[in-house]
């Protein structure tokens, strides 16, 4: 990975392409779509449908005719988030990346910010801005710690409630544990609801990893950038709205592929260093969150 400074000014106003992975998001899409499009500094704008009714598509391709920054990659199905971030990737011609959900609202001057924010980081970096909820509260994920076994432990049990002088520095999702600044801070881990990075950078770890279909894939790529020498950075000047879960995907779909998701980063980042027993224990508790979750949300669509 490059170890150079981010472009001047000058060079780096015009070339960001943005990257959005959409499956049925339903009517957020269209607000997502025209932030991005308000954006001076957006030089094209690649949608990657991975699944959208008819009326939507056709929406789109009428919306590209009158946007020449807009295009939309359709035809290939439901590839997964990271595989559809990756191939919008590998058409895009700017010098930097930004990838976004399809229910994310980058606010006005946001890209701006981003670019403002960055300049001065030494690469390789990545960043992401601070995402809120609706009522405006900070959103779970926005910027984490990283995750090893005894982090997924303590977050999974709360073990910082029991007894916060021994594993309150433990936890992982840090919105609740962690005040946050006004400048750019490293983070372990920030959301892939909003990722920026450099194009080179961002390949030279061979970009997401298509192993996750959905879930975790955004954890795996800041492990997988921070153990290449990469620092990732939350951005908390950046506020983006992220709704979430706006997709109409079955709730025990969503689960599964998340605990897939789990079991994937931990057997390939710390099955090597980690005792048996303490990977029983990690899979018990994936598992079990998965058969939780997907009744409660079977039983709550009945």
């Amino acid at each position: 990975m490059s170890n150079d400074v981010t472009p001047s000014p000058t060079d780096a106003i015009s070339s960001v392409s943005a990257i959005v992975v959409s499956y049925h998001t339903g009517a957020i899409l269209d607000q997502a779509l025209d932030a991005l499009l308000q954006a001076p500094e957006l030089a094209e704008l690649i949608l990657v449908d991975n699944g959208n009714p008819p009326p939507v598509l056709a929406k789109l391709a009428e919306r590209t005719k009158k946007e020449p920054r807009l295009r939309v990659l359709s035809g290939h199905g439901n590839l997964g988030f990271a595989a559809g971030c990756n191939l919008g990737a590998r058409t895009a011609g700017s010098d930097f990346l930004l990838f976004l959900n399809p229910d994310c609202l980058l606010p006005p001057g946001g890209l701006a910010r981003l670019l403002a924010d960055t300049r001065t980081l030494p690469r390789p970096w990545l960043a992401g801005g601070r995402l809120i909820n609706p009522d405006g509260s900070e959103q779970r994920g926005s910027r984490r710690g990283e995750l090893t076994p005894a982090s997924a432990v303590v977050e999974g049990l709360r073990l910082d409630r029991i007894w916060p002088a021994r594993f309150a520095k433990h936890r992982f999702n840090w919105h609740e544990a962690q005040p946050t600044g006004q400048n750019a801070i490293p983070v372990p881990v920030i959301s892939g609801a909003c990722i920026f990075v450099h194009q080179e950078d961002f390949w030279a770890i061979g970009g997401w990893d298509e192993g996750y279909f959905l879930h975790v894939e955004d954890i795996d790529l800041c492990h997988r950038f921070r153990r290449a020498g990469g620092t990732v950075y939350h951005l908390p000047q950046v506020v983006l709205e992220h709704s979430g879960a706006t997709s109409d995907a079955p709730g025990p779909t969503v689960e599964w592929h998340k605990a897939k998701g789990f079991i994937r980063y931990f057997d390939t980042h710390f099955a090597a260093t980690t005792p048996a027993p303490w990977m029983w224990l990690l899979k018990s508790m994936i598992f079990g969150r998965f058969l939780l979750r997907a009744a409660r949300s079977f039983f709550t669509k009945k």
